[in-house]
């Protein structure tokens, strides 16, 4: 039997305002709480790239719903794909068929990468939201060094030796960043016919600077930072086309080719698919990413009882500013809808608008190396990280997890190895590492003397 109200929780709680909502929701029992996610794990996305990288393996970045929730028995989770809503009769529609009735119903599902129009360039050049494409981007960047270690071409060598990311927002940066230290520090004795620490990092971006959010200051240090370690950041650069070979830019009217195996997109995001379902059957409206426009309460005009959060919903601040879509704006989101649903329930004052209150900005750039903007205050160097490494362990789900990312990161630092360089199973976006070696015109192999 259903309680007097029975809040809904949809979307990939590999995004942080799912863990805030259910909790807030949890520690009542005045309601049941549905939890629906095509995953059964909670996803810590800003390490995700560490995955990538093969500093941490999927297991301490992400944990299982269930483990996560298993305390809070007026909850229950239901692993299945959403693939409509009705807001009138106030159901959910699954994939499989099941339909889940609601009284309240938080959208949380997130953000896809976004090619702009060209998503044929994702066969070529990942992005990284999940799991997989973390685990495909680690197979070919590790593919990469083993197949220059086998070829005695230069020219051949040197497009498997080039890695390129596009987008040099917080991830682009990251990532970058970890792969030259892959390059020159980590792999730099593991090889004999090949020097992995004359790979070549190139960071793309459009943008007249990196870390266009930043302030200017913290953008121009991290540039430099990443210089020290061998990362070539060209900004001003538009991507024309992305295939097997490599990939072409427009560089202020000048047209570059350049010839790399290895291409990650961090270029940009769009709205999940649901926004619009959520929107057409809501009669709300979309912004150009796709994101449902909400009210100041984060609700969807007509339906007070529909709440959408983080990257679905385009909302703006008090001087109508839209929030940008980052882990703290859905983390804060998703704990408001979850306290204005605790009140209507408990028949409270409604609360008041949603306002954003921005903490600041992080990245990392590598060993020791951050930039932080934090309430203002500009740092960066070893102090900068110290607080990047304390905020993003302690939001770690589990106490597990914490530990054993604290354990890892002082591992790597003290000796520069990565122990999640395991190159296993397939992804949709690996490649044929034989056929890759077959298509190579043949040439002698490279054995070193």
């Amino acid at each position: 039997m259903r309680r007097p109200s029975s809040p809904v929780a949809v979307g990939k709680l590999s995004e942080p305002p799912g863990g805030k909502n259910e909790r807030t929701l949890e520690g009542t029992n005045l309601v049941d709480v549905t939890v629906i996610d095509r995953r059964n794990y909670h996803l810590f996305q800003p390490l995700l790239y560490q995955v990538a990288t093969g500093s941490l393996s999927a297991g301490e970045v992400a944990s299982p719903l269930r483990s996560v929730l298993s305390r809070q028995k007026n909850t229950r989770v239901w692993l299945g794909t959403v693939v409509d809503i009705d807001p009138d009769s106030k159901r959910v529609f699954l994939a499989d068929g099941a339909i889940v009735p609601y009284d309240s119903l938080i959208v949380a599902a997130g953000s896809q990468t976004s090619y702009f129009g060209r998503n044929e360039w994702q066969e070529w050049a990942p992005g990284m939201k999940s799991v997989e494409e973390a685990t495909a981007i680690r197979h070919k960047i590790l593919y990469a060094f083993e197949v220059a270690e086998r070829l005695s071409d230069p020219v051949q060598r040197r497009a498997w030796l080039t890695f390129v990311i596009v987008g040099a927002g917080p991830t682009g940066v990251e990532l970058s960043g970890a792969i030259a230290e892959i390059a020159r520090q980590t792999l730099k004795n593991d090889f004999r016919s090949i020097k992995p620490e004359e790979a070549q990092i190139i960071l793309l971006d459009g943008a007249p600077r990196a870390l266009m959010p930043f302030p200017q200051d913290l953008a121009e240090k991290a540039t430099r930072s990443l210089a020290k370690l061998g990362v070539e950041v060209r900004c001003g650069a538009m991507v024309k086309n992305v295939d097997k070979d490599g990939l072409t830019i427009d560089s202020g009217g000048r047209t570059d080719s350049i010839a790399a195996k290895t291409v990650v997109w961090a270029g940009g995001i769009t709205a999940s698919p649901l926004g619009k379902i959520v929107a057409s059957h809501a009669k709300a409206e979309t912004d150009k990413g796709g994101r449902v426009k909400v009210k100041p309460d984060l609700t969807i005009p007509s339906y007070p009882d529909i709440y959408v959060v983080g990257d679905l919903a385009s909302a703006t601040d008090e001087k109508g500013k839209p929030l940008p879509g980052v882990a703290q704006v859905a983390m804060q989101g998703g704990a408001y809808a979850a306290k204005a649903i605790l009140r209507k329930v408990k028949g409270h004052s409604e609360l008041p608008p949603f306002r954003y209150f921005d903490k600041g900005s992080l990245a990392v750039i590598g060993r020791a190396a951050a930039v932080a903007d934090v309430f203002g205050l500009h740092i960066s160097g070893l102090l900068a990280w110290l607080v990047w490494a304390f905020i993003h362990v302690t939001y770690l789900v589990s106490f597990q997890s914490r530990i054993l990312v604290f354990i890892q990161w002082a591992i790597q630092d003290l000796t520069f190895n990565r122990g999640a360089r395991l190159i296993t199973g397939a992804a949709p976006t690996d490649f044929n590492f034989s056929r890759e070696l077959s298509e190579i015109k043949r040439a002698p192999v490279n054995v070193p003397r």
